[in-house]
């Protein structure tokens, strides 16, 4: 249950509709100003990226997979799994929320039947790649990707599943790393071509390459990871290049990997917060990011306490 006028929840940019998040996503995406998209795991850190005033977030497929199942990213997260993941966040962020829901879960049905579902739980957007089932992280070795054809009819089908005409469609392709970066062009234009919303080349490995697709005439969304194939680029020559979206889809992961690391440790070696308080948020404002001061409002109506 979304509770409005939170704290947490105070940008001006969110809404509690979801086809009112759709409208906001479109003109993001229209702007192509390079909109800094978030990756979050889970509702948790859905609602820290709200707070700490994005405009967008993306629901990780990568991140799921290993915050849910401990695993890596190799294709091992279900489209339920994916599907219960959507509702939980846009249930409590009211941020526009873009989905990765890697290859569609099977065939052109498959995705179809995926997309309706995604949709009815909130996102904004779905975001579908070419890679062989099961998928790998795009910045894994060993990949292998289907024939355009097939990708295409998937593509298809997620443009006619789709009820609300803002929903966009990201269309991916990880032809860089299988092939080449020309035939990752070509597939992408042809993408384009069956009416994909925005574009989104995986992994290019040099600063040019990520020029080359920034002057394509579909909207863009180009992905870092930290430590991944990809060199960063700043922001502002992004928005010179024109992308509508610069996705960090595990920056919040990789920091709270870290962050767990640390904390913990020095509690086992020294069996105290003692030392690392200044690493840990309050109680107070853990409940402050959760909402808590709402529906303790809530009860009190109710209970008439």
């Amino acid at each position: 249950m979304l509770i409005k006028n939170s704290p947490a929840h105070s940008d001006s940019a969110g809404s509690d509709s979801p086809p009112v998040r759709r409208q906001i996503l479109r003109r993001l995406a229209e702007s192509r100003n390079a909109t800094l998209l978030p990756g979050a795991a889970n509702a948790l850190t859905a609602r820290i990226i709200e707070d700490t005033g994005f405009e967008a977030v993306y629901l990780t497929g990568a991140g799921l997979t290993n915050t849910q199942l401990g695993q890596p990213d190799l294709g091992l997260v279900t489209a339920t799994e994916v599907v219960d993941a959507t509702f939980r966040i846009s249930d409590v962020c009211r941020l526009p929320l873009i989905v990765d829901m890697d290859t569609g879960f099977g065939n052109a049905l498959n995705t179809y039947n995926t997309m309706q579902k995604l949709e009815r739980a909130g996102a904004a957007a779905i975001q579908i790649e070419d890679q062989v089932f099961p998928k790998k992280c795009g910045h894994f070795a060993g990949k292998d990707i289907v024939p355009i054809d097939e990708m295409l009819g998937k593509l298809k089908a997620c443009l006619d599943a789709r009820q609300d005409e803002n929903m966009l469609v990201i269309a991916r392709t990880d032809a860089r790393a299988v092939e080449d970066f020309d035939s990752a062009l070509n597939r992408a234009q042809l993408m384009a071509e069956a009416g994909a919303d925005i574009l989104f080349v995986e992994a290019p490995e040099s600063k040019e390459e990520v020029q080359t697709i920034g002057s394509l005439e579909t909207p863009q969304v180009v992905n870092f990871v930290f430590g991944g194939k990809t060199p960063m680029i700043e922001i502002d020559e992004l928005r010179t290049l024109g992308f509508s979206f610069v996705l960090y889809a595990n920056a919040a992961l990789q920091a709270s990997i870290q962050a767990q690391q640390e904390v913990l440790k020095s509690l086992r070696e020294t069996g105290s917060l003692a030392l690392i308080q200044d690493k840990l948020a309050s109680f107070v404002e853990r409940q402050r990011i959760v909402g808590k001061s709402e529906l303790d409002d809530l009860i009190k109506r109710y209970e008439g306490a």
